[in-house]
């Protein structure tokens, strides 16, 4: 259910086919949400099935015709009341942490390639996240404002696992 409310808010912002869906995931909604091209379409199909989209065929020219979502009032009450609902707990799933916790069976410099495997990780991610901060253009609305904010989570984030992997290093026998 909550991918197909995070579509239902992508389709809030504009219409948008299922091609500029996976865009919009590939480069915004995948830094908290992930979602495959599979995912995606099977969802919309449901969407347009309850009723809170519909489709309109845009012709192209010497391309493919588009089939543009279009939320409509019932997709939109469906994305508010999932908004204003109780929070749902997502169990997390962290391979990395798994690794840790089980990592006594590795030797010293094993442990080490590790940890700085998910350094290297973390940087390029924090070097992703600041790109786009420096991109972007001051918030203005509200909107970009609740857009920014979870920029500044992912950075923030960032940052804690940094520090948490310095201690993690330092705290070693």
């Amino acid at each position: 259910m909550i991918l197909s409310r995070i579509i239902l808010g992508l389709l809030d912002l504009t219409p948008m086919t299922g091609a500029d869906l996976k865009r919009h995931f590939d480069t915004t909604v995948n830094h908290f949400w992930s979602a495959d091209k599979a995912q995606i379409y099977r969802t919309l199909g449901t969407i347009v099935d309850d009723g809170h989209a519909t489709v309109t065929v845009v012709p192209g020219t010497n391309t493919p015709d588009r089939l543009e979502h279009h939320l409509t009032p019932a997709g939109r009450e469906a994305l508010h009341d999932w908004l204003r609902s109780d929070l749902d707990r997502q169990p997390e799933r962290e391979a990395f942490l798994a690794r840790v916790f089980l990592a006594d069976a590795l030797d010293d410099d094993e442990l080490s390639a590790l940890i700085e495997q998910r350094r290297a990780l973390a940087l390029a991610r924090q070097g992703e996240f600041e790109a786009i901060r420096d991109a972007m253009p001051e918030p203005a609305t509200r909107a970009e404002h609740l857009r920014f904010a979870t920029l500044d989570h992912g950075l923030r984030h960032v940052q804690v696992e940094l520090d948490w992997l310095d201690a993690l290093e330092e705290q070693l026998p």
